[in-house]
């Protein structure tokens, strides 16, 4: 996809919080979408999303995640039979839907994206601590591919519901790969929404210490 995004610009010295529509359009007006309208979303945008949600920050600049924009009738296809039932219909009725995945080899990307760091050696020593970081900062990453999603105007449908291993074996066959959840993207159909599920108050949720 071409880079179809401004490229960064110098920070000013202080940020104002972003105006309510925003905040709104990013969080608490956003809703999880199980219905799209039939409007197709354009390759342009699906660069421009990627453009947007690779500044996000990711330990030493790890960048594991990846993402398989299935959009053809084809790649459907593929996919429908590793879906839950309950997971099929909407999935194939969305104009987009991303495979958020990480790769397991992401280490043998750092000399571009932290060539300072000379961190490959350790997680080639350490299968562990490259496991935890690989799903670790590519799921972060999914987590600012909605957002950005979000932030262009398009609506998300994240979910699980699928076999992961069926997944891999039919897109991530040289294994390299993996898949973590999915996200439908498009313009979603606000005519049917369910009622919004109630949230945790603060002081469930969180202590300060």
């Amino acid at each position: 996809m071409p880079d179809t995004a401004d490229p960064p610009t110098a920070a000013p010295a202080t940020r104002e919080p972003l105006p309510a529509a925003a905040l709104g359009q990013l969080f608490s007006e956003a809703r999880t979408f199980r219905h799209f309208l039939p409007r197709a979303v354009p390759p342009e945008l699906l660069g421009r999303l990627y453009t947007l949600l690779e500044w996000g920050p990711t330990s030493g600049n790890c960048l594991p995640g990846r993402f398989v924009f299935v959009v053809s009738a084809e790649a459907k296809q593929r996919l429908k039979p590793v879906l839950a039932s309950g997971n099929v219909a909407k999935t194939m009725a969305a104009p987009v839907t991303v495979i958020v995945a990480s790769d397991t080899r992401f280490y043998e990307l750092l000399a571009k994206t932290n060539p300072r760091s000379g961190a490959r050696a350790n997680f080639e020593a350490n299968a562990t601590l490259a496991e935890e970081t690989r799903l670790r900062n590519g799921s972060l990453q999914g987590a600012y591919l909605i957002l950005a999603a979000r932030a262009l105007g398009l609506d998300c449908g994240p979910m699980s519901g699928f076999d992961n291993a069926r997944l891999d074996a039919e897109f991530f066959a040289d294994g390299r790969w993996r898949s973590n959840f999915l996200v439908n993207l498009g313009y979603g159909d606000r005519m049917q929404l369910r009622a919004r599920e109630p949230r945790l108050d603060f002081d469930e949720a969180c202590r300060v210490l």
